[in-house]
């Protein structure tokens, strides 16, 4: 085994030694609303569930230089409220899209030609394409890093409202080869829905 001390890397470094190990990462593609109500969205690969009472999910927005920069972190801090859509095969050329370097005051729902819907119990609109996505609230923002310039937040948002498209929900669950979701690997890598198999939880 090769022994890697963190300490002695770079930032960079170390984002790649972690990105290409901790995989397949589900995408969570976010969309944010600014105060001058511009509709932004942008995907992040550092996303998760942690917890289910009340249902909880966390992504994690990068600074740069220790100050918030990105439009997503800074409207979240704004407005307290955020949507988390799943990423699919259905809209996966988007998603990348998106993630290129547009100015704030420019939408990347727009120049990507997503269509946005209205949300049902928070004010920033969803992505209609999307077949799951949760309205979230603000539950906890929690900076990373040092103290003396954070690298990062990690928002925590309760899921306030629930929206599956019934061609992928069967059993009150969705079905994993019916949405088909798109995982993150390393550097410019991303991978389908492979080989699936069951494993009963011992007693």
């Amino acid at each position: 085994m090769k022994a890697i001390d963190p300490s002695k890397q770079s930032t960079k470094e170390n984002y790649h030694l972690l990105t290409s190990t901790v995989i397949p990462r589900p995408i969570a593609f976010v969309t944010t609303q600014s105060e001058e109500g511009i509709v932004n969205a942008a995907p992040f690969s550092f996303f998760n569930i942690v917890a289910s009472e009340p249902p909880l999910i966390a992504i994690s927005v990068g600074r740069q230089d220790g100050e918030v920069v990105k439009d997503t972190g800074r409207n979240i801090h704004a407005s307290k409220q955020f949507v988390v859509h799943v990423v699919d095969d259905s809209f996966i050329e988007q998603v990348n899209q998106s993630a290129a370097s547009y100015p704030s005051n420019v939408s990347e729902v727009e120049e990507t030609g997503l269509t946005l819907v209205e949300s049902e119990r928070i004010q920033v609109p969803g992505i209609a394409e999307a077949n799951i996505r949760f309205e979230c609230e603000l539950h906890q923002v929690v900076p990373l890093g040092k103290e003396d310039r954070y690298s990062s937040d990690l928002f925590i948002g309760e899921v306030v409202m629930f929206h599956v498209n019934e061609k992928v929900y069967e059993n009150e669950r969705v079905s994993a080869e019916k949405i088909n979701p798109i995982s993150r690997l390393g550097g410019a890598n991303y991978s389908r829905l492979g080989t699936l198999f069951s494993l009963k939880r011992p007693k």
